[in-house]
């Protein structure tokens, strides 16, 4: 595994961050850790996302289906049984996984715009199966969970971030490697990749799996840090354009731009939450704003050779 110049780059920009985000706890107050938590599971949500569009060509307008299948997967397993929460969180991502492979993983095999229908779709189901059954799930209001990941704050912010990085390592190995160069050709020219001999539905597969795995993951951990687990914070169209935006805006295929477009929607969204209902009508003209002069994304600053 190899990295170009503007890749070594990334890695001290992100390097220089890690250390800022380690020391950051110390310094300000804990609902600014709060916000900044909630905002490290969304950069999983949208590195995840990235790995499809970025680097497969392909487009996801489902996210949130592996994510709430992650989500509610988990809290049932906890309300239901006496498992513990890892047990529970980590069930919830096997499920996450599977639901992925058996429901979407097949679209790839189709060309044009099947598989963004396909993804769509499975939110539409996935929505209306929390109502129907919302004896069981909450329905649209949702449900408490008896587990949590833990009472201290500083404990719960550490455990996003140590996600993120492990997240961000595990993408940047792949990417970097052959099989991203792999998915690359394949998003650019699938006839010709299949030419030379490789099986880009093989490795599109296994694109979808990783972001299928951490996305459930993430997913799951988020709602035992909130407590509670609703259709509008997992399921809901407005985070399906949440984490397509913080990806446009960080930067794609660069691993650490959904990172930090992630932040910048969801630490600007807090800050303008006093304008109610306009925040979210805010965030989307600054976020038009920032793709209008900056088309590369915030990361792509970093990037640029002098």
């Amino acid at each position: 595994m190899s990295f170009s110049p503007s890749s070594k780059n990334l890695l001290k920009f992100a390097a220089l961050l890690l250390v800022i985000f380690v020391c950051l706890p110390w310094f300000f107050s804990l609902y600014i850790v709060g916000v900044l938590t909630i905002a490290f599971y969304f950069s999983v949500f949208t590195m995840s996302w990235d790995l499809l569009f970025g680097y497969s060509g392909e487009v996801n307008f489902g996210p949130t289906f592996l994510i709430g299948v992650g989500a509610y997967a988990a809290a049932l397993f906890n309300v239901n049984t006496s498992l513990p929460v890892f047990a529970c969180v980590l069930l919830g991502t096997l499920m996450a996984v599977m639901a992925g492979l058996l429901l979407v993983a097949p679209a790839l095999r189709l060309r044009g715009p099947y598989f963004s229908l396909i993804t769509l779709v499975s939110v539409l189901v996935l929505s209306e199966f929390i109502t129907i059954f919302a004896q069981y799930t909450g329905g649209e209001i949702g449900m408490s969970l008896p587990g949590i990941l833990s009472t201290n704050g500083m404990v719960n912010y550490y455990l996003a971030l140590a996600l993120v990085c492990v997240s961000a390592g595990v993408f940047l190995a792949i990417t970097s490697s052959p099989i991203g160069l792999i998915l690359q050709a394949g998003a650019q020219d699938p006839i010709a990749a299949e030419s030379l001999g490789f099986s880009i539905v093989k490795y599109k597969i296994l694109a979808f799996s990783l972001s299928a795995f951490f996305s459930g993951l993430s997913g799951a951990l988020l709602v035992f840090y909130m407590g509670t687990v609703s259709v509008s914070v997992v399921v809901s169209v407005s985070v399906i354009l949440q984490i397509i935006i913080a990806a446009i805006i960080g930067g794609r295929r660069t691993i650490l731009g959904p990172i930090l477009g992630s932040l910048f929607i969801i630490v600007t969204g807090q800050w303008l939450q006093y304008l109610g209902q306009l925040d979210y009508v805010a965030v989307s003209i600054l976020a038009l704003i920032m793709l209008l002069f900056l088309p590369d994304g915030i990361a792509g600053i970093a990037l640029r050779r002098r």
